[in-house]
């Protein structure tokens, strides 16, 4: 990659001209019409941010600390799968440019790369561990210990999956399976022998929640909590965070932006925890919009994937790079001296 990309869209059309057209679609599209996909960067434009004026902030600040794990700003690598569909060396080369951008890495159970190895090529790495609960609690507890052994340092449990998203890109380009030689690394038990599938099972309830605090010592942050009832319900079950997330328009479509979902939540809570959140974020503007509303941090997916796919490591740095750069200019031009001096009279609805 050797193109100057300023931008997160210049990565987005780098990454479409190199994928094979089925593996963009997978990445790039979600469930039905694709409503909430385009419903997630849509929202942020509908976002004005009014900035202060002589404030003598001086240059800003924007490390934050989540459940313990220091990140250098305030973006962390959202849980996506398949990796190595956009880079032979896959989740190993985003944990590399995590380790670079000093950031966390949550990562995906799907993920084409195993946990371990993952840690292996990215000593420096801060890594999290997202997991979809399965019926089969003994598999579900191996998985667990799996990321424990490996070093991460929280689960994300995604919990917005009772089912598998319609998605109607990959029906018409037929893509149901990874290509030969490659496979769900942590689906395998012990890391050898067939590969289980991902069982997306409407019996999952609270009652898993309670039996994975049980389980393990880990931080539980629940990911894909999108109504106020269920995010106070999240507290009476004692997890450590919350993560509003449609799943990028990719499970249940016509669900409403995450940052127009986010205020909800963070009233709900009542900073009782910490609140995430990831959908739509393409610019440093949106990282500030989205903590003026009370996000503690977010999470960028697709981004990563088209820094992987345009220039492999090299790419995600770049992009993680930019996005830090557009948090610093963002915060200075509000004229604030770190995020936490954000607040919502600082956006304005268009």
């Amino acid at each position: 990659m050797t193109a100057v990309l300023p931008a997160i869209r210049d990565f987005e059309a780098a990454a479409r001209d190199r994928l094979d057209p089925a593996h963009y679609d997978y990445f790039a599209g979600g469930a039905g019409d694709e409503l909430t996909v385009r419903a997630n960067e849509a929202a942020f434009a509908r976002l004005a941010l009014l900035p202060r004026v002589l404030r003598g902030a001086g240059s800003p600040r924007i490390e934050v600390t989540l459940l313990g794990s220091r990140a250098a700003m305030p973006v962390l690598v959202a849980p996506t799968a398949f990796h190595r569909l956009a880079d032979p060396e896959g989740e190993k080369a985003t944990a590399r440019a995590a380790a670079a951008a000093e950031t966390i890495m949550i990562v995906s159970m799907a993920a084409t790369v195993a946990v371990e190895d993952v840690a292996a090529a990215a000593p420096g790495a801060t890594l999290w561990f997202q997991l979809y609960v399965q019926p089969d609690m003994a598999f579900t507890e191996a998985l667990v210990r799996r990321a424990e052994k490996a070093g991460c340092a929280a689960l994300v449990v995604t919990v917005d999956s009772p089912a598998r998203g319609r998605r109607d890109r990959d029906v018409r380009n037929g893509f149901d399976d990874l290509p030969a030689g490659m496979r769900c690394e942590n689906l395998c038990d012990g890391g050898a022998g067939p590969v289980r599938p991902i069982v997306m099972s409407p019996v999952i309830s609270w009652e898993h929640v309670d039996m994975l605090r049980r389980m393990t010592r880990l931080p539980i942050v629940l990911k894909g909590v999108t109504h106020p009832a269920d995010a106070r319900l999240a507290l009476d079950h004692g997890v450590s965070a919350l993560y509003v997330s449609n799943h990028g328009g990719r499970q249940l479509d016509t669900v409403p932006a995450t940052v127009d979902l986010l205020p909800e939540i963070v009233a709900a809570v009542g900073g009782a925890v910490p609140v995430l959140m990831d959908g739509g974020i393409r610019r440093g503007t949106d990282v500030i919009k989205a903590m003026a509303l009370g996000a503690s941090a977010v999470a960028v997916g697709r981004p990563v994937i088209w820094g992987l796919a345009a220039g492999g490591e090299c790419g995600v740095v770049r992009v993680l790079g930019l996005l830090r750069d557009e948090v610093e200019h963002a915060l200075t031009l509000c004229g604030l001296a770190s995020p936490q001096d954000l607040d919502s009279g600082l956006v304005r609805r268009c």
